[in-house]
């Protein structure tokens, strides 16, 4: 049998006796770094076999498993820290085991996604998880798109030394949402900032160092920013008070207060409006 097996995101307390139970009577241990995981296990007082199964090997060390599983062994899949399968090649190895009739099991335990909202103070009725963010600029964009147009409550993991330009850019997409960052969760120096991007960015710029990977969530678009405003009324706004020569930045402020809308969005509609009109 595969078992699934959650581990400590930080604070080691946290991990179940269900979960020792297994790691103790597995014939193996699957693992994304035999060090990381070796030292939980030597923390546990626990010796067990461990094998490597990682993005790089997922494939020969992969069908590796599924001979011994379909040998009879029972092993435990876990990655470095919280939840196997979330943001890892786990799902895979799962997936091979149910298209070899190998009975799967979970055993729950911590996870910073679940850790993160529920300390949020934003809906989780449902959520939208996007692991870690696109570097190319095409599906990055894509991503900021569609964070910006969800009801649901966003959640996605960040690296320490990506953080600030990250916020920065969740700044200029969507500046009047308010945003929760957590690192370090479970452990001595665990910490959350909460606030709007601006706010965010300020105390990070504050620090003199940033380490820790983080996860952040912003809350969803609220039920008046759905509501579309009139394109032609918000025209009419526009050519109004460019009449009275207010200058760009001030009228997209003015339409964003009036129309619910983002500065960034307003001024998107001025400068369409100006094209139209060339």
């Amino acid at each position: 049998m595969l078992y699934i097996c959650s581990t400590p995101i930080g604070n080691l307390g946290d991990i179940t006796p269900r979960a020792i139970e297994i790691l103790k009577t597995a014939d193996m241990v699957a693992c994304e770094t035999v060090g990381q995981t070796r030292k939980l296990l030597s923390a546990l007082g626990i010796s067990a076999k461990l094998v490597s199964y990682r993005e790089g090997n997922r494939d020969s060390s992969g069908r590796k498993l599924i001979d011994n599983l379909k040998n009879g062994m029972n092993i435990a899949l876990v990655s470095d820290a919280g939840v196997p399968c979330i943001s890892d090649p786990g799902y895979r190895l799962v997936n091979d085991a149910y298209e070899n009739s190998i009975p799967v099991g979970t055993i729950p335990g911590p996870s910073s996604v679940m850790a993160a909202l529920s300390i949020s103070g934003f809906s989780a009725d449902s959520f939208l998880f996007l692991g870690f963010l696109p570097r190319k600029n095409a599906k990055r964009e894509a991503s900021w798109k569609e964070i910006a147009a969800s009801p649901h409550t966003s959640v996605f993991f960040e690296a320490p030394h990506r953080i600030i330009r990250t916020i920065e850019e969740l700044e200029k997409h969507i500046n009047d949402r308010r945003i929760c960052i957590a690192r370090e969760l479970t452990k001595k120096f665990e910490e959350i900032i909460r606030g709007y991007p601006a706010h965010v960015i300020k105390e990070l710029r504050g620090k003199s160092a940033i380490q820790g990977e983080f996860v952040i969530a912003i809350e969803g678009r609220s039920e008046s920013e759905q509501e579309e405003p009139d394109e032609e009324d918000i025209a009419e706004e526009i050519k109004k008070l460019e009449s009275e020569g207010i200058k760009a930045g001030q009228t997209a402020k003015i339409i964003a207060e009036k129309f619910g809308i983002g500065k960034n969005k307003a001024y998107e509609i001025i400068l369409s409006l100006r094209e139209k009109d060339i």
